[in-house]
């Protein structure tokens, strides 16, 4: 069965489109309407094509949307199509529609690098870099289709290639500067890449680290005469750093980039076009390439942008200065960083560095100098700040420009969620001095492109770690594995209803894999298996309780670990925690708590003997026994190891599974998407030291 709607609204100039962003942005216009009620299809349809006119089209599109369901039988998930006939450009949508509308003189970026260095880039800067970008890959040969590796920094030059490929239609697929020469080998044989952008090298924690001697490694073989299809790297000098040089394959960016012509006449390109690939990390399997497509994911990014960004007066919205703490290669920072804000021809900060270089107050440095009014990070760097000042963000700093805060990633902890609203947003109260900033607990993935679930900023009624409700145009539910509606309080499984239009079309080269993913548990209902773990409360709002493989059931209870983490983190002795399940002879598995300690608690133990001293052993039963109290005797941990930091993704996600893997002695699934992989090594070794884990082998049967 195939749906389809034909749009209510067509292409407009962009004076009409600015009204209707603020209509669309407005909470009274968006959701007063019941734009939000998903199982009204022709409301929902009707409220997408609205939402597409906030883009500039070249050719309106034939039908709003079309729907075949996933197929068992072929092992296929759903074909979606949204604004199917239309056409447009994403980098003119970003950048030349300001410049036409006379904004281009409006600064669309400030860049912070790590050692120091500052860049305004204006609208009609970004536009002529744009333009030079979009001749240079143009004269590589780079056309319609062709895929584009982006192993880069944040730097200014990492948008600008970005929306270069966008211009001409080329596919870009970034990939996080940090990640190994395996894991960027991977992705350039996967997309069949024909051009990778790096860099000599780049600043991290103070030093300049080498880059291309990781991508050189990556496309050794990635040549036509090794079956594959590079043919040139492309290289930014950011560290002067000395380079193995490849004649013929490698060409300096300042040499072909910055001397094209800055004149450059678009193409348009059909809606359902491709427009980027986005790999998904993980400890098992290969990571996914995800396909998001131009005209619905340009929506998708822009309209939520608004939403939970922009200022909800439009008069205003020329103060925002929005940051989103994201490294460019997650899919936060290309919905909420790159197309999503410039869409909205928006100014942003990007920051190149770590958070804690030169010094652990940077990030309220940069939002003093830039006037931030919009914070947008993830929970584990909250809890990274709150480890760093414990006694809250110094005086010093004047944080008064920030309006409204955010988290995506994980779920925030209650913890982390007060001490934002405290700290980041202390010049923010009520009538009676409480903290009052507004708060989006942002819930959304990879695979959809655009926030699903959030509070609205201007609600008032907010539960900590709560990601609430849906957004306008989605459709969510909270099931068991039969698909009948989990009762509230229980947790169940997420998923998606009804898809919105930034949804990934597909697995790169692998449809299958779409299918059994997400779509093969549900097929009958055609809903998206979101891999999440929730549960709905009294109020029908949505809580995540993080990876449907991270719950735990001990004893025949079902806990999830990100409950156990916020009960650790409320101890004043812990600044983070990842828990995961771990095989136990009489439970069949058991909690285990990785803790990282505030410096006051290490300094302590370690002047009391370290680890395996009374000292430790006090305060690792006193952990156990706080987890007890708050949550209940039944989520005591087994053990809690003291480790220097947890393994996370770029994204800010802990990576549970692996815990368990390394807890446990088991083959470690793949760890080249971490954004801290020395810490794996280390984690073993304590674990192998304590000697914490059972032997399976020497459980009688």
């Amino acid at each position: 069965m195939t749906t389809s709607h034909s749009p209510a609204l067509t292409t407009a100039a962009p004076s009409a489109a600015a009204q209707r962003a603020v209509a669309l942005a407005d909470p009274q216009a968006a959701d007063v309407h019941n734009w939000a009620d998903p199982t009204d299809e022709d409301q929902r349809l009707a409220f997408w094509s609205e939402a597409a006119t906030l883009l500039d089209w070249e050719k309106a599109w034939e039908s709003t949307h079309t729907w075949t369901p996933p197929n068992p039988d072929t092992k296929r998930g759903p074909k979606i199509g949204w604004y199917e006939g239309g056409t447009l450009n994403a980098a003119v949508n970003c950048v030349d529609r300001h410049i036409a509308a006379g904004r281009g003189e409006k600064i669309a970026l400030h860049f912070e690098g790590e050692p120091g260095d500052r860049e305004d880039v204006s609208y009609a800067e970004l536009g002529r870099r744009v333009n030079q970008a979009a001749n240079a890959l143009t004269s590589m040969g780079i056309a319609r289709g062709d895929r584009v590796v982006i192993y880069l920094p944040v730097l200014v030059e990492t948008i600008v290639v970005t929306l270069a490929c966008a211009r001409i239609g080329a596919v870009h697929s970034l990939v996080f500067g940090g990640f190994s020469a395996e894991a960027l080998k991977f992705r350039v044989e996967d997309t069949g890449a024909k051009l990778l952008v790096t860099t000599d090298g780049q600043f991290r924690r103070g030093k300049a680290v080498p880059v291309k001697a990781n991508a050189d490694a990556a496309v050794a073989e990635a040549s036509a005469e090794h079956g594959g299809n590079l043919e040139h790297v492309l290289v930014i000098n950011r560290t002067d750093s000395v380079v193995e040089w490849t004649h013929g394959r490698d060409l300096w960016w300042h040499e072909v980039v910055e001397t094209a012509s800055t004149e450059h006449t678009p193409e348009f390109f059909d809606a359902e076009t491709e427009l980027f690939i986005m790999y998904t990390s993980g400890t098992t399997g290969k990571p996914k390439g995800l396909v998001h497509t131009t005209g619905g994911y340009l929506t998708g990014a822009l309209y939520t942008y608004l939403r939970l960004f922009a200022h909800p007066d439009p008069a205003r919205r020329t103060e925002d200065v929005h940051w989103c703490t994201a490294d460019l290669a997650w899919v936060t920072a290309h919905t909420y960083e790159i197309y999503g804000p410039l869409a909205a021809g928006a100014t942003q900060v990007i920051f190149e560095g770590t958070p804690n270089t030169p010094h652990e107050g940077r990030h309220f440095e940069i939002i003093e100098r830039h006037k931030v009014t919009t914070y947008y990070t993830a929970p584990t760097l909250v809890r990274s700040l709150m480890g760093w000042f414990p006694e809250g963000v110094p005086a010093q700093y004047d944080l008064s420009s920030i309006r409204l805060a955010g988290t995506v990633g994980e779920a925030v902890n209650p913890e982390a969620w007060h001490w934002i609203r405290r700290e980041i947003g202390r010049d923010t109260t009520d009538d009676a001095g409480q903290p009052a900033l507004p708060m989006v607990d942002t819930w959304w993935q990879s695979e959809s492109g655009s926030t699903v679930l959030s509070p609205r900023p201007e609600d008032r009624d907010f539960k900590p770690g709560a990601a609430t409700r849906e957004l306008p145009g989605w459709g969510a539910a909270v099931v068991d594995d039969a698909g009948r509606t989990a009762p509230a309080g229980t947790q169940g499984n997420i998923v998606l209803t009804h898809t919105g239009p930034s949804m990934a079309r597909t697995v790169w080269g692998n449809p299958e894999r779409y299918f059994t993913s997400y779509w093969e548990k549900y097929a009958d209902q055609g809903w998206f298996l979101a891999g999440d773990g929730a549960r709905k409360d009294e109020d029908g709002d949505i809580w995540i309780l993080g990876r449907i493989d991270d719950v735990i059931n001990i004893s025949g209870h079902r806990l999830s670990t990100i409950e156990i983490e916020s009960a650790l983190i409320s101890h004043p002795d812990v600044v983070e925690a990842g828990v995961c399940p771990v095989f136990d002879e009489m439970t069949g598995h058991a909690a285990v708590a990785f803790t990282v300690l505030t410096t006051a608690a290490r300094e302590r133990l370690e002047a009391a003997g370290g680890a395996g001293s009374e000292t430790e052993r006090e305060l690792l039963n006193a952990l156990r026994h706080h987890v007890g109290e708050v949550i209940g005797p039944v989520a005591k941990p087994r053990s809690v190891i003291p480790v220097p930091e947890v393994p996370k993704t770029r994204s800010g996600k802990i990576m549970r599974r692996l815990l368990t893997q390394l807890h446990d002695g088991e083959t470690l699934g793949d760890t080249t998407s971490l954004q801290n992989e020395p810490c794996v090594p280390k984690i073993e070794e304590i674990c192998q030291r304590r000697g914490t884990a059972p032997r399976k082998e020497e459980v009688a049967p």
